[in-house]
């Protein structure tokens, strides 16, 4: 299903107070006096998919104007997916736009009923409407379109090389992020490789072992303190055992204390079992005593200072502690860190093949594009001939015997997803001019022209749902009018076409005629907008043709153009 505009409101739109339009799916004509506010339903268009707000297009004594349109589209198409997408709502088919813009400048716009930036309206706009008018020239100017058109308009002879150079690019340009990737990374990787292996090389270096860390600590401090351990150590010895090269009378170490106990109760023993039980405690005691001492004495003859090794001791510590700064909490973290860091460098250093194999295939890609691109160029030359005459011949029909309209292809800088080729749409206004941009070439009455003639020679290859022409007639009749007609007829046949004319000839070929009536005071009626039958569009055409709606000559004038027009459609 073809989307479409069914209904559109106005309200408080310069002369406007509001007005109902319900249109046909094919070919809507809007007519009236001059004044009536035609040109004010283009407006109202406009700003339907995001035209510009301007708050002097207010109607005097309005606090706002409001513009609402009803669109009939396909449920779970492009378009509702769209609006789906950011919360609005489409019910059966039928899509809500609405847009508000205040006296004061401020503008507000829904789609689907729900709020949304105007820049929204203007993004939905590019898959619905072409609105091609004195001020607003939108779909065609841009140069994604006009080679999108062109492409579609090139038909099948487009269609191969375009999806072989469409995979083409898609690896090249999947190729060239992997080795972009990887070279850019080679850099740090290398740097990262070179970090690893100044540490590794620093680590074997000074070759850590498991734990030396922990007993060189231990070491340090019996060196350091040498002389108080031993001193210590003699003077536990002497207090518990005595020293027999300064034996002083009377002097009592622990030893000979607990053999005058033992002696005392020994005495005793046999008296009382518990008693026994003692002296053998103190026995033991002795025991236990006597090779304590022993080993403190053992301990202090061990026990010597060393400055020498010392020193040694002290830089062996802070090589480890340097390590440890740099790579773990410990040495054991130091040498876990080596480990990984040596796995880790292996890998690094197994890039090259990869990058020498996505540099080959890169080149040969670049290759396989570049005469992929050239057969695009040729093709593509040849469409633009061929359109370009086209579009000359439409235009020497519509009253334009002189213009010419070029499409100009200039390959671009690098690689794109369509090609090298940059397509722009040129005209020259008579022979002697160069041709220059559309919106260089024409006036405004003579580019709606061009792009009438345009959409016509693109109907079916760039399908846009509804196209909105204003002026398209402008400083035209007679003959180059009745053409302006047929082709507005042929458009509508695979588009919905909605155009504001005051030529009879052109209104003579719509599906649908809407006027526009003026009230006494110069405002619109709120059911200004009129529908018409067949008579209402005889007296309006009538009233086109002669000035009065009841002139017989203007009435058989009417028919006759009715009825030319029925028998062409």
């Amino acid at each position: 299903m073809r989307p479409r505009v069914e209904e559109v409101r106005i309200q408080g739109l310069g002369v406007i107070d509001e007005a109902v339009l319900e249109l046909s799916p094919g070919f809507n004509v809007v007519t009236g006096e001059t004044g009536a506010g035609k040109t004010m339903v283009v407006t109202g268009l406009g700003l339907l998919f995001g035209g510009r707000a301007d708050p002097s297009r207010i109607r005097p004594g309005a606090e706002r104007a409001g513009v609402e349109g009803t669109l009939v589209i396909e449920p779970g198409g492009r378009v509702a997916q769209q609006v789906e997408d950011i919360g609005g709502d489409v019910e059966d088919g039928e899509l809500i736009i609405s847009r508000t813009v205040s006296a004061e400048g401020r503008s507000r716009a829904w789609l689907g009923g729900r709020g949304v930036p105007v820049g929204t309206l203007t993004y939905l706009a590019d898959d619905l409407v072409a609105v091609h008018g004195q001020m607003d020239q939108q779909r065609l100017l841009q140069p994604a379109r006009q080679r999108a058109a062109l492409d579609r308009y090139a038909g099948n002879d487009l269609v191969k090389p375009l999806r072989a150079y469409t995979q083409a690019y898609k690896r090249h340009k999947q190729v060239a992020a992997l080795l972009d990737e990887l070279t850019t990374r080679a850099r740090e990787r290398a740097q990262e490789a070179d970090l690893l292996r100044f540490g590794l090389e620093e680590i074997e270096k000074v070759d850590p072992k498991p734990g030396e860390d922990v007993e060189l600590r231990g070491e340090e401090e019996r060196l350091s303190h040498a002389d108080a351990l031993r001193g210590a150590a003699t003077g536990a010895h002497a207090a518990l055992l005595g020293d027999p090269m300064q034996a002083i009378d009377g002097a009592r170490d622990v030893i000979s204390l607990l053999g005058e106990a033992r002696a005392a109760i020994d005495a005793v023993r046999d008296f009382d079992a518990e008693l026994a039980g003692m002296a053998d405690r103190l026995a033991e005691a002795g025991y236990l005593v006597s090779d304590v001492a022993t080993d403190l004495a053992a301990y202090a003859e061990s026990i010597e200072a060393d400055p020498a090794r010392l020193a040694v001791v002290q830089e062996r510590r802070a090589l480890l502690s340097g390590l440890v700064r740099k790579y773990g909490e410990d040495v054991t973290g130091v040498l876990e860190w080596a480990r990984s860091s040596a796995a880790r460098l292996t890998e690094l250093e197994g890039d090259d093949e990869r990058i020498e194999e996505l540099t080959r295939e890169h080149e040969e890609l670049t290759a396989r594009l570049t005469e992929l691109a050239a057969e695009l160029t040729r093709v593509r030359e040849v469409a633009a001939e061929r359109f370009g005459h086209a579009v000359t011949e439409e235009l020497a029909a519509l009253a334009m015997p002189h213009a010419r309209v070029v499409v100009q292809l200039t390959r671009a800088a690098e690689f794109g997803p369509e090609g090298v080729d940059e397509v722009e749409l040129r005209m020259a206004a008579h022979p002697a001019a160069p041709p220059l941009p559309l919106t260089k070439g024409a006036s405004g009455g003579e580019l709606s022209r061009v792009m009438l003639a345009i959409e016509v020679v693109f109907a079916g290859a760039d399908p846009v749902p509804t196209f909105v022409f204003d002026e398209v007639d402008a400083g035209v009749g007679g003959k180059a009018a009745v053409e302006i007609g047929r082709r507005l007829a042929r458009l509508a046949r695979t588009a919905q076409v909605i155009v504001v004319t005051h030529l009879p000839q052109v209104a003579a070929f719509a599906d649908q005629h809407l006027v526009v009536e003026k009230a006494s005071d110069g405002s619109v009626v709120r059911s200004g907008v009129v529908t018409l039958d067949h008579e209402g569009r005889v007296r309006e055409l009538s009233r086109m043709l002669a000035g009065l709606e009841d002139s017989e000559l203007g009435r058989a004038h009417a028919e006759e153009l009715l009825e030319l027009a029925a028998a062409e459609r």
